[in-house]
């Protein structure tokens, strides 16, 4: 850090103004085309991609921590510099239950057209909840699932809320939100799961072979899959229940499948 650096200390400073309307308007963040990332481990995790900010802040009393001076070691490769600012300027801005003293301003990616041949892919149609978004996200990352399809009324997967319960998912993702699901369904070349609570019609999820191409479908946390999708998948996929609730949440159905996908593949070719 610089010996004398210039500190942030007033609500009407430029800076303090973007950071806090990107944090609190989704409008704001798609109008742009920026993102927050809120938190050390989020800047961490997307400057270890190579990828550069727009712009990282961090807290006057935290500018000699470990975390700031292990994100300056890596903007300084590039010659970037971190933007200090008050305290309190900082904890306004963060949305953490313990206010983070590190944040950054980052281009939101374009996604990739997901290819119709692509080995694995999850889809999700209505996932309304955040946190429901976000876990599967993060499962998506540690279970080999590339591509993921956000269908309409499913959260933004730039928010705040849905960015930290990924923690750091979405830098290695292909993630594509907006697209029609059942466009999708129609066009994709592998098999789709539609993955319902226990039924006849269903097959159980271990039964299923999750080697072949596969799309995983998770449906609204209350409604499911909305008509035209079931109808449109090749599969319908259940997991199978001991005890004595009425069914899982979607973010641990999406969870299930997408595990069981990794082990069978993993078994069918151990060293992949």
């Amino acid at each position: 850090m610089p010996s004398t650096p210039v500190v942030i200390r007033s609500r009407d400073n430029a800076t303090v103004k973007l950071l806090t309307g990107l944090v609190h308007s989704s409008r704001e963040r798609k109008k742009t085309g920026l993102t927050v990332l809120d938190g050390a481990h989020l800047v961490d995790a997307f400057l270890r991609t190579g990828q550069r900010p727009h712009l990282v802040i961090v807290a006057e009393s935290a500018a000699e921590s470990p975390d700031a001076r292990q994100i300056q070691e890596h903007l300084s490769r590039s010659q970037f510099a971190v933007t200090l600012a008050a305290d309190v300027l900082v904890t306004e801005a963060s949305q953490l239950e313990s206010p983070a003293r590190v944040m950054a301003i980052v281009a939101t990616p374009t996604a990739s057209p997901i290819p119709v041949d692509a080995p694995a892919v999850l889809v999700l149609d209505g996932v309304q909840d955040p946190g429901n978004v976000g876990a599967m996200l993060r499962c998506a990352a540690a279970f080999g699932v590339q591509h993921v399809l956000l269908g309409a009324g499913t959260a933004f997967a730039w928010s705040p809320k849905v960015l930290r319960a990924a923690q750091g998912a979405h830098f290695v993702l292909n993630m594509v939100e907006g697209a029609s699901v059942i466009d999708f369904v129609s066009a994709y070349q592998g098999q789709t799961l539609a993955l319902v609570p226990n039924a006849d019609a269903a097959q159980p999820l271990a039964n299923v072979d999750l080697c072949k191409m596969s799309a995983i479908l998770v449906g609204n946390e209350g409604a499911g899959l909305s008509p035209e999708v079931l109808a449109a998948a090749s599969t319908r996929v259940t997991i199978p229940m001991r005890g004595t609730v009425e069914s899982l949440n979607a973010a641990s159905c999406g969870a299930i499948a997408m595990y069981e996908l990794c082990r069978q593949r993993d078994t069918a070719n151990p060293r992949r």
